[in-house]
């Protein structure tokens, strides 16, 4: 608990010191965000604003998971390695994307195909090597079997160990493409993915220490425990991406300082489907992030709409945009959203204790 503590609050330190000096850096080179056009009429005054701002996000989280690892006498886990991996990685991607909107001055970063290529390319190597490190109990960070509030009897496996690890890897790029993507669209307001972001990352925090109470094999378990590899340092690492973002929300609350930018979109994006997986709580994950899932379904709805019929169903999508055009204030669909969020987050919570409640 000390570790998970320390992470937390060295990450939030980091984060709150450390993004005005990013700021000072990135305005002193004019590097701003460009804004799209055909984007609600109040966003234009945010031209300008410096954005990259998941860069402190990425470093304030890692340093504050090592540091509270290394000081408390402990080594990272395969588990925690690999999501820490998964979020670096698709920073990376993300970093590329936003430095070729700032130094070609558009609204638009890396093609579609580009973008979709190193985010494959990383997912595939996650979802590869999270079947791997077993440990002395043959538990490896991830299982080919669909996980809900631990797995289930699904198992991609049942044709085969090769043809699992195959749906496994598909499995595993489809939550990673999704998760990164909907952290994505979810940054359209000031604060409104980072606080949501909060949100998830302290629901998993209290998840994650719950299951290395209960792992299998330790103290009175029951028949019910929980077959997690290291719970102990995904607690100390979701601390420690919560810690950064609290740091980070303090400058891009309304008006924002500064944005995270696509470098951390992904990057957050990245440490859920991470987190969700070797949590074994993939199907849980999408409960405890509704309002991610909310607003990735309002833009599918507003495509496949107007595909079908000509008509749009919101004034724009993704959906907090519908709300801004109907006369809403931007900070209080920010504030009404975290509700939301905080909500979807109580129920996976609830229905997470609620499944170990009726075993005892």
């Amino acid at each position: 608990m000390r570790a998970v503590v320390a992470a937390g609050a060295i990450s939030l330190v980091l984060s709150l010191l450390g993004t005005p000096l990013l700021i000072r850096y990135l305005t002193r080179r004019q590097y701003g965000q460009f804004i799209r056009q055909d984007g609600p009429a109040s966003h234009h005054v945010k031209r300008g604003t410096p954005t990259m701002g998941g860069i402190v996000i990425i470093l304030a989280a890692v340093l504050a998971w090592l540091i509270a690892n290394i000081g408390t006498g402990r080594l990272p886990s395969a588990s925690s390695i690999l999501v820490v991996f998964l979020m670096v990685g698709l920073g990376l991607v993300g970093f590329l994307d936003d430095g070729i909107k700032i130094t070609r001055e558009r609204s638009l970063g890396l093609r579609a195909r580009w973008k979709f290529l190193g985010q494959g390319i990383i997912g595939v190597t996650f979802g590869i090597l999270a079947l791997q490190f077993s440990n002395s109990r043959g538990l490896a960070p991830a299982s080919t079997s669909i996980s809900f509030l631990r797995d289930t009897a699904l198992d991609l496996a049942y044709w085969g160990p090769a043809v699992g690890i195959i749906l496994f890897v598909v499995w595993s790029n489809f939550l990673i493409t999704a998760w990164s993507n909907a952290v994505n669209l979810t940054d359209g307001l000031d604060g409104l993915a980072t606080g949501t972001a909060i949100v998830f990352f302290g629901a998993y925090v209290l998840l994650t220490i719950w299951q290395g109470n209960q792992t299998c094999g330790i103290g009175e378990s029951t028949s019910l425990c929980y077959e997690v590899r290291d719970p102990g340092d995904l607690a100390i690492l979701s601390a420690a991406i919560a810690g950064a973002c609290f740091g980070f929300l303090w400058w891009n609350a309304s008006p924002a300082k500064i944005f995270m930018g696509d470098t951390g979109s992904l990057a957050l994006g990245g440490a859920i489907a991470g987190l969700t997986i070797v949590s074994r709580t993939e199907v849980l994950g999408v409960i405890i992030g509704g309002l991610f899932v909310i607003i990735v379904l309002s833009s599918v709805l507003q495509i496949a709409s107007f595909k079908l019929t000509g008509k749009r169903i919101f004034k724009m999508a993704p959906l907090h945009h519908h709300f801004e055009l109907i006369g809403w204030g931007e900070v209080t669909i920010v504030i009404r959203f975290w509700i939301i969020a905080g909500l979807c987050a109580g129920v996976g919570m609830g229905l997470f204790y609620a499944e170990w409640v009726s075993s005892l």
